[in-house]
């Protein structure tokens, strides 16, 4: 049992690497957690619940309204018995009523009707103005997403191109010291040497930076030992298909922001017609059930009246129908109209800008991801040419026909252009995410 225990400790102390290790942040897990944690979106969905409380509300209206109400009077100076109307006078006297009444409009121009549809709208919105947070939040990380992995690869080059010029200083220093090239040369090749050390810190710190704004994204603390898995972009570099802008633009019509913009304007049509139902006359109809005591009233042979009997014999239901009608109340009714029109016509324009807008950035989208991809291609082509024209640089430095400065500068020259390559590349593949977007495609890697 003994050694049982111990092999089974030890199999949990050597997972825990390896469980580390395997603790990478995928983009749609990057995404997910956002969703579930982030302020704005909870402090939105709040506004959905809220929206659900006017709409349950809205429903409720429908139902009669009923109040009781119950009372009990002290009376030491003058007074009227409501049994016989009679004065009473300096005479302590107690009574008490009860009632019940309830009310419901039969008529009130639909408003009740169209406060309901207003209030369904309302959640559509909110719903559609959770989604549009949403999708800002995605679009945030990835963008932040694609700078980690950015910086990873200009850290990688830089690290490879450090340790070259390292392996190249000390075989430098042989040649130096065998005679075949001058100490000038060994100065140069350190210098360069120096340089390529500043480049891996800058990348360094540029990817703790964009790391620490990935974590500041997702509200987590910084930690060093945060990772990101390593997607394969090769397919989506190397299948690229320039998009028509009309197709996405006939796609994008579903996201949030244009949903949200056309529930908007249909609310305003509602509220429009609500406004409108002022003018038309509203019917009411109305019930009561009430009874009272009186202490100084006196049962018909002139005894005392007890409570209850009082409370049984003096029923008093009754139902009234009323109507009101609208004919003069200060303008109010017309200026509310046409203030709900105004607002009518400001949700329409609201839209047709949304549109425009909408279809301006879907065209710089498509536009800026063909130039990213011609951008990316010359880069490659430069990147090869500058590692060739190394390739050629160095075997003339070694044979002592070229000095330090010859091969620095080719060094210096091949890091550039594998930098621009790799900024140009992520630059695509974040464009390419954008149109993705606006087809309602989700955001992955």
């Amino acid at each position: 049992m003994k050694h049982l225990a111990a092999a089974f400790v030890l199999t949990i102390i050597l997972s825990f690497p390896s469980a580390a290790q395997n603790d990478v942040w995928t983009l749609d897990r990057c995404i997910e957690y956002a969703w579930a944690n982030n302020l704005t979106i909870r402090q939105q969905n709040i506004e959905v619940s809220r929206s659900e409380n006017q709409l349950t509300q809205n429903r409720l209206n429908f139902i009669p309204n009923l109040n009781v109400s119950l009372g009990h009077n002290f009376n030491w100076g003058r007074s009227v018995d409501l049994q016989n109307l009679e004065i009473i006078h300096n005479q302590l006297s107690q009574s008490t009523s009860a009632s019940a009444n309830a009310s419901i409009y039969l008529l009130d121009g639909l408003s009740k009707l169209n406060n309901l549809k207003s209030s369904q709208k309302s959640i559509e919105i909110s719903i559609q103005e959770v989604e549009r947070v949403k999708d800002e939040i995605s679009l945030s990380i990835a963008r932040s997403y694609l700078q980690i992995l950015l910086s990873q690869e200009i850290l990688s080059a830089a690290r490879e191109s450090f340790q070259s010029v390292s392996e190249q200083c000390e075989h430098t220093r042989k040649l130096v010291d065998a005679g075949s090239q001058p100490y000038t040369s060994l100065l140069e090749i350190q210098s360069q040497l120096a340089t390529e050390r500043v480049q891996v810190v800058t990348a360094q710190n540029q990817l703790a930076t964009n790391t620490l704004a990935l974590q500041q994204l997702l509200d987590l603390p910084y930690s060093e030992d945060f990772a990101i898995a390593v997607p394969d972009i090769g397919s989506a570099v190397s299948s690229y298909i320039r998009e028509d802008p009309e197709l996405v633009y006939a796609s994008a019509q579903s996201m949030p922001v244009i949903r949200s913009a056309r529930l908007a304007l249909d609310k305003g049509e509602i509220d429009l017609r609500t406004a409108k139902g002022q003018y038309y006359p509203k019917i009411s109809l109305s019930a009561s059930y009430g009874t009272f005591y009186s202490s100084s009233t006196l049962s018909p042979d002139g005894k005392t009246y007890p409570f209850f009997e009082q409370f049984r014999d003096n029923i008093n239901p009754s139902v009234s129908i009323g109507i009101s009608i609208p004919i003069f109340n200060n303008w109010s009714v017309k200026t509310n109209v046409k203030n709900a029109e105004l607002s009518r016509q400001s949700l329409e324009i609201d839209l047709r800008m949304k549109q425009q807008t909408l279809y301006k950035d879907i065209q710089t989208a498509v536009t800026e991801a063909d130039t990213y991809f011609r951008q990316m291609e010359a880069a490659r082509a430069n990147v090869e040419s500058m590692e060739e024209s190394l390739r050629y640089v160095q075997e003339k430095y070694n044979t002592g026909a070229l000095n330090g400065t010859d091969y620095t500068v080719a060094r210096t020259n091949l890091f550039k252009a594998r930098s621009e390559y790799i900024q140009a590349k992520y630059q695509f593949v974040f464009q390419l995410k954008i149109i993705d977007y606006y087809k309602g495609m989700p955001l992955t890697l």
